[in-house]
């Protein structure tokens, strides 16, 4: 019998990574010092998902299809942090057999960029000992939405029935068709809402809300999140009665 419905640790972690700004505005500090704060905080968690053997998937989601309405100095910023980060930690990651995947539109971002994913994900992609996803110039709208375009230009060519149009089949052209779906979602910084993140695949995941801003966020923190996660029983529509006999059986 399948051990899904007991809260065992999770196998995948997405977090929204909320609060940099808001951690250097109380210190009295340009917002720049918060964005550079929560990269160390990417590695700490980076670093005990890695060191998790129960942990698979990590996927944060670094820049939504959203985050382009800030201010342009602070979208210049990120972009180079951004790509700061690829040119530091690649290697890390390389040696540490983590394998980095990229989802969301990479056409906004400059060529240099691009490149730097893709060398990235190339470099990295026969590693074994965890794969982090990082969402960039992501949205759950746009994920879903690209699938159906995708799925139409099938249905136009001939290659796919209308009749056979279903779940599997749209999960199939989203972009982590190859991964399960994350069992825990955590963000930080005090906000209660999913901010178009991972629309579809959230829909059985636990959630966990946290007012600890990102560059405060560390490695005990993610371990009561867990901690929270084991604790509660995950029915995917069934009843808990249900649960408690499929648990013993």
């Amino acid at each position: 019998m399948s051990n899904k419905f007991i809260s065992a640790a999770p196998s995948h972690i997405a977090i929204i990574m909320d609060g940099n700004g808001r951690w250097a505005q109380q210190r009295f500090l340009p917002r720049a010092v918060g964005h550079h704060a929560g990269v160390k905080s990417v590695r700490r968690i980076v670093e005990f998902c890695a060191d998790d053997p129960n942990c698979n998937v990590l996927t944060l989601f670094a820049f939504s299809s959203e985050n382009w309405r800030r201010p342009a100095s602070e979208v210049k910023l990120l972009m180079n942090l951004f790509m700061k980060t690829l040119q530091s930690e690649i290697d890390k990651l390389h040696k540490n057999n983590i394998r980095l995947r990229f989802i969301g539109d990479r056409t906004a971002f400059n060529e240099q960029l691009q490149q730097k994913m893709f060398e990235g994900e190339e470099k990295t992609k026969n590693n074994t000992a965890l794969t982090l996803v990082i969402a960039a110039n992501y949205g759950g709208r746009w994920d879903i939405s690209q699938a159906c375009k995708t799925i139409s230009q099938r249905v136009a060519a001939g290659e796919l029935s209308p009749c056979a149009i279903n779940e599997t089949v749209i999960n199939e052209h989203l972009c982590l068709a190859d991964l399960p779906d994350p069992d825990l979602f955590i963000r930080t910084g005090g906000e209660r809402r999913v901010s178009n993140f991972m629309l579809w695949q959230l829909a059985y995941t636990e959630f966990y809300f946290t007012s600890t801003l990102w560059p405060d966020f560390n490695k005990l923190s993610l371990q009561d999140a867990i901690t929270d996660f084991k604790s509660r029983q995950r029915r995917f529509g069934h009843t808990g009665e249900q649960i408690a006999e499929l648990a013993t059986s």
